[in-house]
């Protein structure tokens, strides 16, 4: 495994700025396995969606209603497959005193829909 402590404190300070973050990269780069890393380090509550999970994409199915009661840290992978999300961040963050954090994860084929 590589170490990726560098990578990981780059992207927690990146969530500590800014309340979405993304990753985005050709398939099978190591995006989730850096996000993974992420969650662990950030040691807050955590909440972890795979769109490509034909069950995480169904809980996302009303995305306001699933993650406007989630603290922390979210991490979405496979963004690319449902663009309506962004919409969905954009109002979350944008609530008063909001502290829940967003990481997103996007294969570069899917980029432009990022």
């Amino acid at each position: 495994m590589i170490e990726r402590a560098s990578e990981v404190a780059a992207v927690l300070g990146f969530l500590r700025r800014h309340p979405v973050v993304g990753i985005v990269g050709a398939r099978q780069v190591g995006k989730t396995t850096l996000a993974r890393a992420v969650i662990t380090a950030s040691r807050q509550s955590a909440a972890y969606f795979d769109l490509e999970s034909p069950e995480d994409a169904a809980r996302l199915g009303d995305p306001m209603l699933a993650l406007s009661g989630l603290t922390g840290l979210v991490a979405i992978d496979e963004v690319q497959r449902l663009p309506g999300l962004f919409q969905v961040f954009r109002m979350l963050v944008d609530r008063p005193r909001t502290s829940t954090r967003f990481l997103v994860l996007g294969s570069a084929s899917g980029a432009s829909a990022c």
